[in-house]
């Protein structure tokens, strides 16, 4: 079968890529249409499938609270440690030395203001228990981009004494077979400082670490040298990414409440996936990796616009399979999109999540590269893509399965209506849903927990944290 399929992919590689960019789409649109049409046609089936797939989310729900509330504890726990202390303590005879450790932060950035970048900045300047001199940042521009010399030559000014060493690069605009965005930047800043300061400067590229981040990310203090930590102990440094829990915490009193509802989701939802059974999660946004590894498989791919997964897929396919993601539980927080009117932030998250949904990239990528790697087990191939496939179907359907599933085929369909099943369908969706509440309340409970404290927020502010729950089906 795996010879067929590598077969026509070399006889057609034209048509075999637009199906399958098609694939996220149709199957999409099917599953959300499949309660409206499929009331008339096949109700009974319509009835089974959203039954199965409320027990599969009542599973999920509850699968997800075990592991927030395990990732929280995990947290509280990892903040206590004093990294360096560990290393020198627990040291053996194979773990790299700690002092001869190097982290590349790359900060890529386009239209970002000199206040935002200098916020991530200040927390990377704050890093405990790991010499400045260790830590070497790219502040990664568009040349393309109005005023990039200035904000660079402010920024530069700032911090350039702050770290063992200061590069800004400038990415060249409209390079032929480039596509504008973070992959592309991030690619030609990283190449340029390798020239600098690992080739001219003779440093061991084996000793580096690679931590790209958004321009708005703010590390833990303890990030880095909890990442030394994990980086020398680990026998198989050179094929694993190092993530920490991603919360949007940096502007969450602004927000409105339909916005903070959904990053509030995808808050503990990603101390959530970090966790998961069978490290199937990949790294999402600002991730670490070694340098070594990523200039062996050529740095991230120049015509993609979602970058993080794809790189992700590049090291494991290349790497034969062999690649995995390590959490680090020390949370980074991040800014939920905002704007200065009500509409623009509800816009703002609408074109965020339209970028991390952009399943027509990744899935053909990941589809295509399975079939052509049969070096690597079956089954290793098969959760990969299924992983991928599960995260770009459940996110823009579950909405209407959990909604709309139970009562169409008994509102559109009298006859089903009088039926056994039908008459029972909204009750057991009903009582299943109702179950799920427990763990909605889990998240809410461990958002608010994890927030960074403030004084200015009165009680019946954070009351009104629960309240604003009620709106949730509509977010």
């Amino acid at each position: 079968m795996g010879k067929i399929l590598r077969k026509l992919l070399k006889k057609y590689p034209q048509k075999s890529q637009r199906a399958l960019e098609m694939l996220p789409g149709v199957t999409t649109w099917l599953v959300i249409s499949f309660p409206l049409w499929g009331a008339f046609f096949i109700p009974k089936i319509v009835a089974y499938f959203t039954i199965a797939f409320l027990v599969y989310w009542l599973y999920r729900s509850y699968l997800g609270s075990i592991l927030a509330i395990k990732g929280y504890i995990k947290i509280k726990h990892s903040e206590k440690i004093n990294w360096q202390k560990k290393y020198q303590k627990e040291k053996e005879s194979n773990w790299l030395d700690w002092k001869k450790i190097r982290h590349i932060i790359v900060i890529p950035n386009y239209n970002e203001s000199v206040k935002k970048i200098s916020t991530t900045l200040e927390h990377l300047a704050r890093q405990k228990n790991i010499n400045k001199n260790q830590l070497w940042v790219i502040l990664a521009m568009e040349e393309r981009a109005e005023g990039a010399h200035q904000r660079a030559s402010q920024l530069t000014k700032k911090f350039r004494n702050s770290f063992g060493q200061w590069l800004v690069t400038y990415h060249p605009k409209d390079v032929a077979g480039e596509i504008k965005g973070k992959a592309s930047n991030e690619a030609y800043a990283v190449k340029e400082a390798k020239k600098i300061w690992i080739d001219q400067g003779k440093y061991d590229l084996k000793k580096v670490v690679l931590t790209t981040c958004d321009a708005d990310a703010c590390f833990h203090p303890k990030y880095f040298s909890a990442l030394t930590y994990q980086f020398t102990k680990n026998k198989k440094r050179y094929l694993r990414f190092w993530q920490s829990p991603m919360f949007n915490h940096n502007n969450y009193w602004r927000l409105p409440a339909f916005i903070k509802i959904v990053s509030t989701l995808s808050s503990v939802l990603h101390l959530v996936f970090i966790q998961e059974p069978d490290n199937l999660f990949m790294n999402y946004s600002t991730y670490s990796l070694s340098l070594k590894m990523i200039d062996d498989i050529g740095y991230w791919h120049t015509d993609i616009i979602p970058e993080d997964w794809h790189l992700f897929l590049q090291c494991f396919f290349h790497k034969k399979g062999q690649v995995e993601m390590q959490a680090i539980f020390l949370p980074t927080t991040i800014d939920a999109p905002e704007a200065k009117t009500y509409w623009g932030c509800l816009k703002s998250r609408y074109e965020q999540c339209k970028r991390h949904a952009w399943g027509a990239t990744d899935i053909p990528y990941a589809v295509k590269e399975a079939i052509k790697h049969p070096e690597i087990s079956l089954w290793s191939r098969f959760l990969r893509v299924y992983k991928i496939i599960e995260c770009h179907f459940l996110w823009p359907t579950n909405w209407f399965i959990l909604t709309l599933g139970a009562w169409l085929p008994v509102f559109l369909n009298p006859v089903f209506s009088q039926t056994t099943l039908g008459y029972n369908l909204p009750k057991i969706a009903r009582l299943i849903q109702n179950g799920c509440l427990w763990s909605l309340l889990v998240i809410i409970t461990l958002d608010l927990m994890l927030q960074p404290k403030t004084k200015k927020i009165s009680f019946w502010r954070y009351l009104g944290e629960y309240l604003q729950w009620i709106l949730m089906p509509v977010a």
